[in-house]
Parts: structure tokens; sequence; C-alpha cells
């Protein structure tokens, strides 16, 4: 391991651009030491978005996580010449108007996407969005249907502890401002729901 950075005592996502800064100079294994889980989960994320392979070892209430990149192949190549998309979604329901009819609107998009073979890479959930992943039983059990066809769900941590529901999210993962960003960096298309 050439490379140890010490991301002990750093708010998220303070540990995630110090590992992507090693990404982007290309260096082929480093490790990063945190001192919470959260960041941990962070780490893993980028380490799988970014082609590495991940170790994480523990030591009293300090984790080390080991960044050692994988071999490319061409079949990863060929999946990324497809056109990708993401739903923002960052209030209860679509539109302005009433929020029951938005709400049911909101509900019947997630299912009409459950039915297509063309899925979104991402569904990011900010602001008051954040709400849908822990009171919509409708909605959520459509995200569940989502997520197993392989769309990943970030929820903003920041937006659930502001409206303090963190323990109430059924479905999606805690994430952070700069997972979401970069998950709208890594696709074709956004689109606002």
């Amino acid at each position: 391991m050439s490379e140890i950075i010490d991301a002990r005592g750093k708010n998220c996502p303070i540990p995630v651009i110090m590992a992507k800064k090693e990404i982007d100079d290309n260096i082929d294994s480093f490790a990063v030491l945190v001192d919470n889980e959260t960041a941990v989960e962070n780490l893993k994320r980028l380490a799988n978005n970014s082609g590495y392979q991940v170790k994480i070892t523990e030591d009293n209430s300090d984790f080390k996580v080991e960044f050692t990149k994988e071999a490319s192949t061409v079949d990863e190549a060929e999946s990324k010449s497809e056109k990708t998309w993401a739903v923002f979604v960052g209030r209860k329901g679509i539109g302005d108007g009433d929020i029951e009819l938005g709400s049911s609107l909101l509900k019947m998009f997630f299912y009409t996407l459950t039915q297509d073979e063309n899925i979104p890479s991402y569904i990011l959930f900010m602001n008051d969005g954040v709400k849908v992943t822990t009171d919509n039983d409708q909605v959520i059990e459509q995200l569940k249907i989502l997520s197993e066809m392989g769309v990943e769900i970030l929820v903003c941590g920041t937006c659930l502890n502001y409206y303090n529901i963190t323990d109430k999210l059924m479905i999606g993962t805690v994430s952070n401002m700069y997972d979401i960003v970069n998950a709208m960096k890594t696709v074709d298309k956004v689109i606002t729901l």
C-alpha cells in the first residue's frame, strides 16, 4: 500500500473528495482512514463506481478502507456507450399544483418506469423529496422494484436530518451532495420531477 490518507474527524463528503483525488491521479492502490460507518459506505460506493476493489478493516472505532484498481474490460466500455439517465426528485409530488394529485402522479411515474426496459441509472432524492422515501408506501413499493432492477437510489442525508426523519428511511442509500452531483455528472441526462 503506497499511501494512507488520514480522513478521521473529517465530515462527509471530505473523505470521499480526498479519495477521489487519488483516483483522479490514477493511483493503483491507497487506503483511507475514517472514524465512522457513513464514511465507509460512501467510500465503498466511490470505489465501486470508479473501478476499484475495496477492503475494509476495523480497529476499535477506526476503519481502514483500502482501494485497489480493478483491471478494465472491453465489456465495461461497451456498456457505457448506452444513453444513461437519472431522475431528480426534489418534492413529494410531481408539479406545483395540488399535492394529492402530484403524489398520485409520482406513484404512476415510478410504476411506469418498472414496466419499461429503459430504466434510469439513478433516482436522486433531495429537499422535500426525501419524504417520499419515508412515508409514501405505494411509491416505496415501486422504488424497491426499481432497486432490484439495478437502479441506484440516493437519498440526501442532510435533508433527512433537517426533517428529522433519518430513522424512517424505507428505501435507498443515505448519501451526500458529492455522490448526488457525481451521479448527475456521470449520466447523459437528468430528469427533474
